[in-house]
């Protein structure tokens, strides 16, 4: 493995282990459902979409045989990339479904929901 190589993947790891713990905390501290929503959403895209390019980086410079390093490779950035699309999707409709069962918002400071949905 490359000396750059190695760099970018652990330091692409790290950074996903970082965000993970940050987001275990934001969910802890964050005051009410909405902000923990966003803590909960920095956890799962930097907690494991982050690790998984730093792992399908790692897989190319593996001493493994070429197809099995490309298997690696595609399959870590195919689950990254529905990573990607259906987190946001999952959490705005958490946030909606929220919403509309009445969880409070406090504290409220713009509610273009609520203005919407009138």
């Amino acid at each position: 493995m490359s000396g750059i190589t190695a760099l970018l993947a652990y330091a692409l790891l790290a950074i996903g282990g970082f965000c993970a713990v940050v987001g275990a905390i934001g969910l802890i501290r964050f005051p009410n459902y909405f902000v923990r929503l966003h803590a909960a959403t920095v956890a799962v895209i930097g907690g494991s979409v982050v690790p998984l390019v730093g792992l399908a980086i790692y897989s190319l410079s593996t001493p493994a045989e070429w197809d099995v390093r490309a298997i690696y490779f595609s399959n870590a950035l195919i689950i990254a990339a529905l990573i990607v699309l259906t987190s946001p999707v999952g959490t705005h409709a958490m946030a909606r479904a929220a919403h509309r069962a009445g969880v409070p918002v406090e504290p409220k400071v713009c509610d273009k929901l609520e203005e919407a949905l009138r």
